[in-house]
């Protein structure tokens, strides 16, 4: 079902690098297809593991066994979800921020400049806020923050006030509505690049995904027990910044604190010093995962 619904990117690499415990408690916060949820769970032996996933679909996915637990839920909720099943402290925590195959692929969803559908962009469609609305209702100064931070858009200016224009005179409902409504800005030569650019930035607003990372991130650190991994995988410059500064200094600056006498207080030891990306027969077999960034770090 998985490979139907996603690849699992740099699956062996992550699950490696988890170092599992056959007894040991693990989360996968971004269950989707299950794919590396099923890699964990095949090494372990009495251990526990809890599959976060927002998106009511990932349910199909799940694990038929009393030693997995699946919480539609997103993983900012992470703390609280595991408190709840008396979990103090975890093994292991992995996760892989990329947006599911199934997501891009189901034209409804609204991921994909591809098809033609509502502008959504929701990974929990029970949530209130959609794509639809950061375009329409946001005032223009958000706007143009939104495409220049996010999607790091040179002409965001202009993007921006094409979008502000063409509001005003009739409500943006749909993917094309939108593309119709950027047509001035997008570079014929470099379409689908400027629209992979512009589509990120709205979906990055649209589920506050930043701010969620952050949060995940400052959790993890007091839910991983001593000598317990934490594995991510990004694809985008602003995710994996925060990750590696995060992991580097367990704050998002990354810079580094000392001690009286000059040693540097870090709360991780980095496994990966050097990313690790997909090879190039990875790449080949899943175009998807040629962003993937994989980093690995170990609470102290």
């Amino acid at each position: 079902m998985e490979q139907a619904y996603h690849i699992p990117v740099l699956l062996h690499e992550s699950v490696q690098g988890l170092r599992i415990n056959p007894a040991g408690d693990y989360v996968d916060v971004t269950f989707g297809g299950g794919g590396h949820s099923r890699e964990i769970f095949k090494n372990l032996t009495s251990g526990r593991l809890f599959g976060f996933d927002q998106d009511q679909d990932a349910a199909a996915n799940i694990i038929s066994d009393g030693r997995f637990f699946f919480i539609r839920h997103n993983f900012k909720y992470i703390r609280n979800f595991l408190k709840y099943y008396e979990v103090e402290a975890v093994d292991g925590i992995l996760a892989d921020l990329g947006v599911s195959s199934h997501d891009f692929d189901v034209a409804e969803r609204g991921f994909s400049f591809r098809f033609d559908a509502e502008l959504d962009m929701r990974m929990n469609r029970d949530s209130e806020k959609t794509a639809a609305d950061v375009v329409n209702d946001y005032p223009e100064e958000e706007l143009l923050r939104i495409f220049k931070e996010y999607g790091e858009i040179q002409n965001a200016w202009k993007l921006t006030k094409e979008i502000v224009q063409s509001r005003s005179s009739k409500k943006i409902k749909t993917i094309r509505d939108f593309k119709e409504a950027i047509s001035k800005c997008t570079p014929p030569a470099q379409e689908s690049k400027y629209l992979a650019k512009v589509f990120q930035a709205l979906r990055i607003e649209t589920n506050d995904e930043l701010e969620v990372l952050e949060n995940f991130l400052e959790q993890s650190l007091s839910l991983l027990k001593p000598g317990g991994r934490l594995v991510v995988i990004t694809y985008h410059s602003l995710e994996d910044r925060l990750v590696k500064n995060f992991m580097k200094a367990g704050n998002f600056s990354g810079e580094q604190k000392k001690d009286f006498y000059g040693n540097v207080n870090t709360p991780f030891e980095l496994i990966t010093r050097k990313v690790i990306v997909p090879s190039d027969e990875e790449i080949e077999r899943n175009p998807r995962a040629r962003s993937a960034k994989l980093r690995i770090a170990e609470k102290r």
